[in-house]
């Protein structure tokens, strides 16, 4: 059976995928009969990151190939054109900017709750010294009260 895929390339951590048609006995990375575009995750904004010859991919599937799913899912991405591809990006890096901004309120309300809760403590213990306060000075008044009596 024929198959198109990903064969991946590049160097650790840097992916680089060509698609390829290739039978499906085949190692990943091995064999292949042709090469019908590439993929590059990590391709920068201003840099081609998906190139695709439908005409090939649309031949091969005439003559019987099964297409991958991720194979798919890109045909159908590059199918949409160049100004989905730049809508997308600009979408993920909305939603990242999003979480950062969630992430960073979430830690500005736990500290504002911090200091909150030690400003509530603070506040119970100068109460709490005052109101001791009071009593030792209403004791040392009973206690001069009787001697000033005597």
């Amino acid at each position: 059976m024929v198959i198109i895929r990903l064969a991946r390339g590049g160097a650790k951590k840097t992916p680089f995928y060509n698609v390829v048609v290739a039978d499906s006995r085949n190692r990943r990375d091995g064999r292949f009969i042709e090469r019908v575009g590439f993929y590059n995750p990590s391709a920068s904004a201003n840099a081609e990151g998906l190139r695709i010859d439908l005409a090939r991919v649309t031949h091969w599937q005439n003559n019987g190939a099964q297409l991958s799913e991720t194979v798919a899912r890109l045909v159908k991405f590059h199918a949409k054109g160049p100004d989905a591809a730049i809508a997308a990006k600009a979408k993920d890096a909305a939603k990242v900017e999003a979480k950062k901004a969630k992430i960073a309120a979430e830690e500005a309300a736990k500290v504002k709750a911090a200091a909150d809760a030690a400003q509530a403590e603070a506040d119970a213990k100068a109460a709490a010294e005052a109101e001791a306060a009071k009593e030792a000075a209403a004791a040392a008044a009973e206690t001069e009260a009787p001697a000033a009596d005597a």
